[in-house]
């Protein structure tokens, strides 16, 4: 394994595996970004607020790792990097619409 891998050796099934790949702060938001089109990192610091730069770069990092997003790197000056949605990403934005379903489920649960 290279260094800065995230080992899935040890999860023990495909849903811990799933929620780890979402887990932290800004995936989720990210994603919904990502939807709308590519992006370019400092679009996700201006529609994301208050994400810390290098919090943001890491947790990109961790799903391209993970294959949710692929990282296009443009040969020309200044340097310029986009970000876009793998499919197995489109399909997540499919299950996080059913959750926002499921959500809205709650509320009305609770009124």
């Amino acid at each position: 394994m290279k260094t800065g891998e995230r080992s899935t050796e040890n999860k023990i099934c495909p849903l811990e595996i799933a929620v780890n790949s979402i887990s932290g702060k800004w995936k989720i938001p990210i994603v919904w970004q990502i939807n709308e089109g590519k992006k370019r990192p400092s679009e996700f610091l201006r529609g994301i607020a208050n994400v810390d730069r290098r919090v943001l770069n890491q947790q990109l990092s961790e799903m391209i790792e993970d294959g949710i997003l692929k990282k296009k790197i443009f040969n020309e000056l200044p340097p310029r990097v986009e970000y876009s949605l793998t499919e197995i990403g489109g399909k997540l934005v499919e299950i996080l619409w059913q959750l926002n379903n499921w959500g809205k489920l709650l509320i009305q649960e609770k009124e």
